[in-house]
């Protein structure tokens, strides 16, 4: 039995769709659809993988640091006493150490690689759809997003859902691998006002940082983390380069990854 945990997020619901034909995959979340489990990660005593051979964990994230890092302990813990098999995680690309929000991704890769279960780690690139969200255009056009003249490696969600999908439901040839899950087109802000025939002018750091704040758009502890990212993007510490095998994804996936680009305007126009 597969059982995938974080399914009602954005990332998860593209997992489980690919997988909704296949009578052993169980749905784990708080609020479990008829058929599924109730699986907490706030809630140890709710944490039952008896009967799972696999288990699909999409990284509990949305949280301060040691709030994540308890969630996946218990989840880690949990597992182990049920015996399950082998644990996919998916965390966060290698390049990525310089967010704020790295830290419970490495910590978990490092629990995992000291448990008793057979471990893969998916580190997934952060989303090109992430980018619709960070840097959307204005009423004219213009994005004004702090990315510098930075570039990020971005991917589309669906393509790190589809590696999910495959490597969970055949988890053996991938024991005790760790995967880098980055775009092989990195996109900069011109690249995104071209894509929507707009203009880039970025912004300063202070100065989104007082937009967020005084929208109220996130939640104290991401406003450090959406500025870590504009800042790790805008330095150069995302585009791709601090990588060493950036063909995983495309190896993994069988076939050339989709164009963020297109995932970038996709998701611009909500489709």
């Amino acid at each position: 039995m597969l059982m995938i945990t974080g399914a009602t997020g954005a990332l998860g619901k593209l997992v489980t769709a690919r997988l909704a034909d296949r009578a052993d995959v169980v749905i784990g979340s708080r609020a479990p659809a008829p058929g599924g489990r109730r699986v907490d990660f706030d809630d140890p005593a709710s944490l039952d993988f008896g009967g799972v051979d696999t288990l699909l964990v999409i990284s509990a994230g949305a949280a301060e640091d040691d709030v994540v890092v308890a969630r996946h302990e218990a989840a880690i813990s949990a597992a182990e006493k049920a015996g399950v098999r082998h644990l996919v995680y998916t965390s966060l690309s290698g390049d990525g150490d310089h967010l704020t929000y790295a830290l419970a991704h490495r910590w978990t890769e490092r629990r995992l690689r000291r448990s008793s279960m057979n471990w893969t780690i998916l580190r997934n690139g952060l989303y090109a759809e992430f980018l619709a969200a960070i840097a959307a255009p204005g009423p004219d056009g213009t994005i004004a997003a702090p990315l510098g003249d930075g570039r990020l490696a971005a991917v589309a969600r669906d393509d790190l859902a589809e590696v999910a999908a495959r490597v969970a439901t055949d988890p053996a040839p991938h024991a005790g691998r760790t995967y880098e899950l980055i775009g092989e087109q990195a996109l900069g802000g011109k690249d995104l006002a071209e894509a929507i025939h707009g203009a880039y002018e970025p912004g300063t750091l202070a100065a989104t940082r007082e937009a967020i704040t005084a929208a109220a758009q996130a939640l104290p502890f991401q406003i450090p983390m959406l500025l870590s990212t504009y800042s790790a993007i805008a330095g150069g510490f995302l585009d791709g380069t601090g990588v060493e095998d950036r063909g995983a994804l495309r190896t993994l996936l069988g076939r050339q990854p989709r164009p963020p680009i297109e995932a970038y305007r996709a998701a611009l126009q909500g489709s």
